[in-house]
């Protein structure tokens, strides 16, 4: 599962991706038109820019107005009830658009698709294709055979599928910042976490395919990457399953190492990656980070809960201690990382005394910013088969607003005290509140707004912070060196 600072997390919905459409330039040989949405993760958003490439060589033109579209394909998440009630709801407009418009295909992509397949292809008949998160190779021959007048549906997952060769159509407007997938699937089995059913099981990229998209990017005016996994910290090159050396010819390739090697790409090229997985975190990814200047000082690790029989029944993995070990790791090798984290509130059983460790945990590591969630129960889950969601919600709601009202004075704090220094800051656009502002962030992932002068978007710039509000920095160009 897919934890993310910037769209995503174990149980986190990026509210900036869903139902975003998009549309790429085509070419005039283009005949018919796609409309894309992206809901959930920043995976999610990633595959969509894999799904507009395979289809774009299969002559769709990709357009923002779905009432001219030939195809309309929802990429859809599974990991919060509500997320699915939402495609739900977009899929029932379609639906009428479809009565209008006999020749539009509607489909349905990604997590959504593996188990609701029968209930919005046959029951609810929303819907005449369900591609999973492993084919999307076969989405053109798919839509013929829809076209030729059946349903058609491909959800094998694969042991091999990594779309290394793909060039993804970048699908954000700014040309500053992309992102990387550099593996797909999970191997954890977090009782909460329906991933491992809907991607299938863990396996990484070619590192060579993944430094060749960096240098692309780079080439391309990009000045950012993020390098996306379910669990990054658990990508491995060249080792089974069971940790030996596949091809003694070939080096042996970590995440640290594959860090190392992006880092190497250029100096003006800042990495960042989401997201990291507390049980597999190790300094050797930490003192890299130390190491390059363009890896962003940036650590986003969920904790979920800051006890550890809470933890044991979510399978994490690891116990409150080990967690706080690596905390203490992150603050010796980089004194000012800044640390994110996912809170889920309300699991099952969870305790008025264990929902109190999960605020002194808070308080302990006073973290920059969290997603914070209440717990909701997912199909086919191990915790839905063996325990029982018993908090009642508004005890649940409860706890979040408690959760909630504590990380903002924490994430004030935070905040407040980067305020009056000077940093290197990469322009990613205008503010989205002031036409005569850009925006960009600094190695710590704070937002950072400021005047535009004569500055340009993709290019870095010395910002010193003048004031503040809860979560962004505010300030002026300056000639001054920066602080960090």
């Amino acid at each position: 599962m897919l934890d993310s600072p910037r769209g995503s997390g174990h149980e986190l919905l990026d509210e900036s991706l869903q139902g975003a459409p998009v549309v790429v330039a085509s070419q005039p040989t283009h005949t018919r038109k796609l409309y894309l949405e992206s809901y959930g993760c920043q995976m999610n958003y990633s595959d969509s820019e894999i799904v507009v490439s395979i289809l774009d060589a299969a002559g769709f033109a990709t357009t923002r107005n779905e009432e001219e579209a030939d195809l309309i394909l929802l990429n859809t998440c599974a990991i919060r009830e509500n997320a699915e009630q939402r495609v739900r709801g977009r899929l029932r407009q379609f639906k009428s658009a479809k009565a209008e418009r006999p020749h539009l295909v509607v489909g349905v992509l990604g997590c959504m698709a593996e188990r609701l397949k029968e209930s919005l292809l046959e029951q609810e008949k929303l819907v005449d294709l369900v591609v999973g998160p492993d084919a999307y190779r076969d989405l053109p021959n798919l839509v013929e055979q829809v076209n030729g007048g059946q349903k058609a549906v491909n959800v094998l997952l694969s042991r091999e599928e990594t779309y290394a060769e793909i060039s993804p159509v970048r699908l954000d407007t700014n040309g500053v910042t992309a992102f990387i997938s550099i593996m797909r699937g999970c191997d954890n089995m977090c009782s909460f976490c329906v991933v491992p059913f809907t991607r299938g099981r863990e396996r990484s990229r070619d590192p060579g395919s993944i430094v060749r998209e960096a240098h692309e990017l780079y080439a391309a005016g990009y000045r950012e990457v993020t390098l996306l996994g379910q669990n990054v910290d658990s990508y491995k090159w060249n080792l089974d399953i069971k940790g030996q050396v596949k091809d003694p010819d070939q080096p042996v390739v970590r995440f640290a190492e594959l860090m190392e090697l992006v880092a190497q790409v250029n100096p003006d090229l800042r990495i960042r990656f989401s997201t990291s997985h507390p049980k597999d975190m190790t300094d050797d990814v930490l003192h890299v980070m130390a190491k390059y200047e363009n890896l962003c000082k940036y650590v986003h690790l969920p904790v979920q809960s800051g006890n550890s029989e809470v933890l044991k029944r979510m399978n994490r993995g690891y116990t409150r201690e080990w967690y706080m070990d690596r905390m203490a790791a992150i603050r010796r090798i980089m004194p000012d990382c800044a640390i994110s984290t996912d809170i889920m509130t309300g699991f099952c059983g969870e305790t008025e005394e264990e929902h109190a460790e999960t605020l002194s945990l808070l308080s302990e590591v006073r973290y920059e910013m969290a997603y914070m969630f209440k717990y909701s129960e997912r199909p086919r889950t191990l915790a839905e088969r063996k325990f029982e969601n018993d908090i009642p919600e508004d005890v649940k709601s409860r706890r979040l607003q408690e959760i909630m009202t504590l990380q903002r004075v924490h994430g004030t704090e935070r905040t407040l005290a980067q305020k009056g220094k000077t940093y290197k800051v990469l322009i990613e656009g205008t503010s989205k509140k002031r036409d005569d502002q850009f925006f960009g962030r600094n190695t710590y992932n704070t937002v950072v707004v400021f005047p535009k002068e004569d500055a340009k978007p993709g290019t870095y710039v010395n910002v010193k912070t003048l004031s503040c509000t809860v979560a962004t920095l505010i300030g002026e160009i300056t000639q001054d060196k920066a602080d960090a």
